[in-house]
């Protein structure tokens, strides 16, 4: 091609957005995890050989899953499976192919969130299915989510292969379920798509701050959701994630750094995404399952809507978190709880609750436990003691910006 520096950004832009959705299709139709893995990296092997002769096709999407079941079939004929499995191959194509007429990338979109409920599964250990699920669909490394769930690689690791083996030997179907298995598994889901949106929120480690690919998806898959379900959490989960997403071009500056919340440009913040989160946190708080998702997003809006640091309205935010942990009293909640308890009552009320919640063993290995506890320290001059704190916090954090902005603080200190 005439530029090659283009046409290798052009393939890698196209890796980083159809990958999971080639391996989600294909999962589908092979039914085999390890086998639709290896057929989707052949496919864009491929693929970088083809297109560099002949152009990228229109749809190269659907052509990266035709090109990967063709290459799985040759892999199934060597390995002398491939009587057994052609008959459902053979439908599964049939499906897409006859879909494809109505509605050009409908399956293939579709495909990412049916893999999702299938990792849902009830006969799937529920310690299992948010891991299977942030790792086969999602593409997150066993380290990012041994992370973000605070336990040991090794340990999730084996999770997640035991989750691939129980969908492989109990037939699990890859499907959006009936209407009654739907709801039954939709909590679930949920859990998944805000745990994928974290992490391309606030990455859990590397170089950069946020991942935007990650976050994308999550909304994507979000809105899908949201026409399958209009309920509250549904719609409350998409409410938050639109607000949060629309402060992030605000959250670093132009070397990378960290610009914590009060520091922002709320000029930079993205009135589109503000204005269609309030009017779905709105639409949401009016409905009557209002549960985790529809109440942090009611904090976000209260976020979103002040004008100014100094006018944000803590006194509604720590009632909402109130009212968030009374129905979910985890030590993150209550972590959160006691920064809006700080900013209503003090420094010194917020510490005492960070201190009870690190005391009970609970978050000691969160790094953020420790920056709050230091950034209370700070407030209330006892610098030494912040010190401390910043310290143990440097030594848990794995971003390179979050560490870069702990080291500042020390130095400030």
């Amino acid at each position: 091609m005439s530029n090659p520096s283009h046409w290798q950004s052009e393939i890698e832009s196209i890796y980083r957005d159809s990958s999971k959705r080639v391996y989600a299709s294909l999962v589908r139709m092979l039914r085999d995890f390890d086998l639709a893995e290896e057929a989707t990296q052949e496919a864009f092997s491929i693929a970088v050989d083809c297109w560099r002769q002949d152009g990228i096709p229109e749809n190269p999407t659907a052509w990266l899953i035709s090109t990967g079941r063709f290459k799985a079939i040759d892999t199934l004929r060597r390995q002398g499976r491939l009587d057994a499995l052609t008959p459902v191959i053979a439908r599964h194509v049939l499906e897409l192919a006859a879909a494809n007429r109505h509605k050009s990338n409908e399956p293939i979109e579709d495909d990412r969130l049916r893999l999702i409920f299938a990792c849902c599964h009830p006969a799937i250990d529920p310690a299992v299915q948010l891991p299977l699920t942030l790792r086969e669909v999602c593409g997150l490394t066993t380290e990012q989510i041994s992370a973000a769930f605070m336990v040991n690689p090794s340990t999730m690791a084996q999770r997640i292969v035991r989750g691939k083996a129980k969908i492989r030997d109990a037939g699990i179907p890859i499907s959006i379920p009936d209407e009654d298995e739907f709801h039954e598994r939709l909590d679930s889901v949920l859990a998944v798509v805000y745990l994928v949106f974290n992490e391309g929120y606030s990455a859990s480690s590397g170089e950069q701050v946020t991942r935007t690919e990650l976050s994308a998806e999550a909304i994507r898959l979000c809105r899908l959701l949201v026409q399958l379900a209009p309920e509250a959490e549904t719609i409350g989960l998409l409410a938050l994630m639109l607000l949060h997403e629309s402060r992030r071009t605000a959250r670093t500056n132009q070397l990378g750094d960290i610009v914590l919340l009060e520091d922002q440009d709320r000029s930079c913040w993205d009135t589109t995404l503000i204005s269609e989160g309030l009017a779905l946190i709105e639409q949401a708080l009016r409905m009557d399952r209002v549960g985790v998702y529809s109440l942090q997003a009611a904090i976000a809006a209260v976020h979103a809507s002040a004008p100014t640091a100094e006018l944000t309205d803590w006194p509604q935010i720590l009632a909402l978190y109130s009212a968030l942990y009374s129905i979910n009293s985890s030590p993150v909640v209550e972590l959160n709880r006691a920064v809006a308890v700080a900013m209503v009552h003090g420094p010194d009320a917020g510490l005492q609750i960070v201190n009870a919640i690190l005391e009970r063993g609970e978050l000691t290995t969160f790094h953020l436990a420790y920056a709050t506890q230091a950034d209370l320290l700070r407030r209330l001059g006892r610098t030494e003691e912040a010190r401390h704190a910043y310290r143990l916090a440097l030594s848990l954090a794995q971003q390179a910006p979050e560490r870069r902005f702990l080291a500042m603080r020390m130095e400030e200190l």
